[in-house]
């Protein structure tokens, strides 16, 4: 007989496991769950070698997934500038001037989290300003959203592109009257000459920007550097009860920097990663996609999906909606033309791949909902689980096509005005006021959608987990035209791990307390249910298991 590895003893469990909800306790064994249920049943079970562990009553549950991540440049940028919160050119002097002078060897000062109005209600970025933030070294920040960067003179010389560049449709380097780049560059393409200024080349970003193998090749030292980013975000995801994580860009290279971890053992989070089809793609390039899908296929490190973004974001006014932007004849920014996404979808779905788009306005949720609607009349209907991602601004009509089409909603909590991490006014200036009430749709969704699926866009917001729970279950009230979306703890925690496992299609295998399933399992610092809600944001994970292999300990 052999004796459990693991059994975890006085814990508060939510299973989601419908036949058995709640427990005491559980037994692994082997990397597996092997036991469920009360304390006496699974205490016995403990032989010479089993490791008991205490929850002290705390609340045990399957290890979170985050179904929506850049993990690579999340983890890198942990160790940049973080201006989060910044408010006014002094106080963002300060801080450049003394980071700038710890990071000597830099070709570019590099910040992160720089918000839209970083320098005051209705101030605008431009390289001027940033000269006197930093007058003799090239400085760029990077806005949350990560679909725009600002920098100063110095460093659009470095980058080459003062005198604006060629980019690609929906991008732009915006150019002043002097015939001069004014500091800000909208959308990858734009920003990419920039990152390859970093510390690691752009090749964090290079899987978003292009979805091709960075150019030239890494070398060997730039791999172990990479590495061991990858390896310091790794660590820093697992510290919050984090086992599971869905990329939303990714290349070969990723795949494979992914892949040796996993065989060196420093791979601490299953993590699945997209093949990125970008609108300059002819078809024939969904073969990459196809072998991706042969080459990675383990319990660790898989691809069996593709990436596409439909539009921008609306703080850059280049999300894409159905009439223009108050005061304005603009409408945003596609990235793909009609025909060219459904031909897309229809090839993609043709070969059985689970598409996840990008489409944040009005107009191009419902350009991404008639691509997946175009796949399934040309292939038929079969369980694709095509997912859209955040759906910020949903007009009403395009609610029921989410059930009539079976697509997964993929949103983010902390992103929403109400969700306590940025400006609650945020989108006051670019959203007409009747399409307010159905913005970040949560409980909208959750009644209409198969699966509504959490997650944080992690660097856009942090990837600790517990801000984003508070953010669903506790938001703030505004004002109408906004209705509250509020969520249920239970929903919430559910769309954090049973629904992320089922949109990944391994429900049965993970996502739930159930003998059988894989041991990915997140013990917390609290009862969570027994929590004032507002207080949700200071639990975090106590000890994080991952096919039970203990990733973190507090």
């Amino acid at each position: 007989m052999a004796y459990p590895d693991i059994i975890i003893l006085n814990g508060r469990l939510i299973t989601f496991d419908p036949a058995n909800p709640r427990a005491e306790a559980l037994a692994i064994t082997g990397g597996l769950i092997t036991a469920v249920g009360g304390m006496a049943e699974i205490r016995v079970l403990a032989g010479p070698g089993t490791r008991m562990i205490d929850a002290d009553g705390a609340t045990v549950l399957p290890g979170f997934i985050d179904s929506h991540v850049h993990l690579f440049g999340g983890s890198v940028e942990l160790g940049y500038l973080d201006l989060y919160g910044v408010r006014g050119e002094a106080q963002l002097t300060r801080l450049v001037r003394d980071w700038a002078g710890q990071c000597p060897d830099d070709r570019v000062v590099f910040a992160v989290q720089a918000d839209y109005s970083i320098l005051g209600p209705g101030q605008t970025t431009t390289r001027q300003v940033l000269d006197r933030v930093l007058p003799d070294r090239p400085f760029a920040m990077f806005a949350p959203d990560h679909h725009t960067i600002w920098a100063n003179t110095r460093a659009l010389e470095a980058a080459g592109i003062l005198h604006g560049a060629e980019v690609d449709k929906g991008a732009q380097i915006v150019m002043g009257a002097d015939g001069l780049a004014t500091g800000a560059l909208l959308e990858p393409s734009a920003y990419a000459p920039m990152l390859r200024l970093t510390r690691h080349g752009g090749r964090d970003m290079m899987g978003l920007i292009t979805g091709a193998n960075p150019v030239p090749a890494a070398t060997a030292a730039e791999r172990e550097l990479d590495k061991a980013a990858i390896a310091r975000g790794m660590k820093h995801c697992a510290s919050h009860g984090i086992t599971g994580l869905h990329n939303m860009d990714g290349n070969f290279y990723l795949l494979e920097l992914l892949s040796e971890m996993e065989a060196e053992g420093t791979l601490l989070c299953r993590s699945a990663v997209p093949f990125h089809y970008k609108s300059f793609d002819p078809l024939d390039r969904f073969a990459e996609a196809d072998e991706m899908r042969r080459r990675f296929q383990s319990d660790m490190v898989w691809s069996n999906s593709v990436k596409m973004f439909m539009d921008g974001v609306t703080e850059s006014r280049t999300a894409l909606m159905l009439r223009p932007y108050p005061g304005t004849d603009h409408i945003g920014d596609a990235v793909f033309e009609p025909e060219q996404f459904n031909a897309a979808c229809i090839r993609a779905d043709a070969m059985g791949l689970q598409i996840a788009t990008h489409a944040i306005g009005d107009l191009a949720i419902r350009r991404t909902l008639d691509g997946y609607e175009a796949a399934r009349a040309a292939n038929g209907a079969r369980d694709a689980r095509h997912r859209i991602e955040h759906i910020e601004v949903l007009h009403p009509d395009d609610l029921p096509r989410f059930a009539e089409l079976e697509v997964v909603a993929s949103m983010q909590p902390g992103h929403s005005p109400a969700g306590g991490i940025f400006s609650p006014e945020g989108l006051d200036e670019v959203l007409h006021p009747d399409q307010l009430p159905t913005c970040f749709a949560w409980s909208d969704l959750r009644a209409t959608a198969p699966r509504l699926c959490f997650s944080t866009d992690w660097p856009v917001i942090g990837v600790e987990v517990m801000p984003s729970v508070k953010a669903a279950v506790a938001p703030l009230s505004l004002p109408a035209p906004s209705r509250d979306q509020r969520q249920s703890l239970i929903d919430t925690l559910r769309s954090y791990t049973a629904d992320n496992a089922w949109v990944e299609f391994n429900e049965h295998r993970k996502g739930r307390l159930k003998p059988g399933m894989m041991a990915d399992i997140a013990v917390m610092s609290h009862d969570l249910e027994a929590m004032d809600p507002e207080a949700l944001d200071t639990a975090r994970a106590r000890l994080t298991l991952c096919g039970g292999r203990m990733t973190w300990e507090a």
